[in-house]
């Protein structure tokens, strides 16, 4: 079997698994919604064990990483896509979230996080007064 060589194929090779494909970004890929009081956050972590990832919180800065443990180097690798090592990322988060109760959940290679809406953020009500009102029941 003849193969072409193409001195930039190693050079993209090494591209992609720094930078990302649209298809297999390089950083931990997340979904992030709000339903009802409480913001939810899930990152895919796959193949990452429980015990190996580090959840922290600093004011309104999330910070989350996990690590997949590089195989053994006297393997022969046929084929090697999935990246390995340490991943880290952090959220900003808004005045608006109680970071004092987030919860985490760790289930079928997916991290989510529930965080709830301050208090202080939420929609009330504010009863509305009338000086008139009050002088008609002086005056009564």
């Amino acid at each position: 079997m003849l193969m072409r060589t193409d001195p930039f194929r190693d050079l993209d090779r090494i591209a992609q698994q720094v930078f990302g494909t649209p298809g297999r970004p390089a950083a931990m890929s997340m979904d992030a919604w709000r339903d009802g009081d409480t913001f939810e956050v899930e990152f895919d972590l796959p193949g990452i064990k429980p015990d190996s990832i580090d959840l922290d919180v600093e004011r309104n800065v999330v910070t989350v990483k996990a690590e997949r443990p590089a195989l053994n180097k006297d393997l022969e690798m046929l084929a090697s896509e999935r990246p390995r090592g340490v991943f880290s990322r952090q959220l900003v988060l808004g005045e608006n979230l109680d970071t004092e109760n987030i919860e985490a959940s760790y289930e079928a290679g997916v991290l989510r996080l529930r965080i709830p809406v301050a208090e202080k953020a939420k929609p009330r009500k504010i009863s509305v007064t009338s000086q008139s009102e009050d002088r008609e029941a002086i005056d009564a």
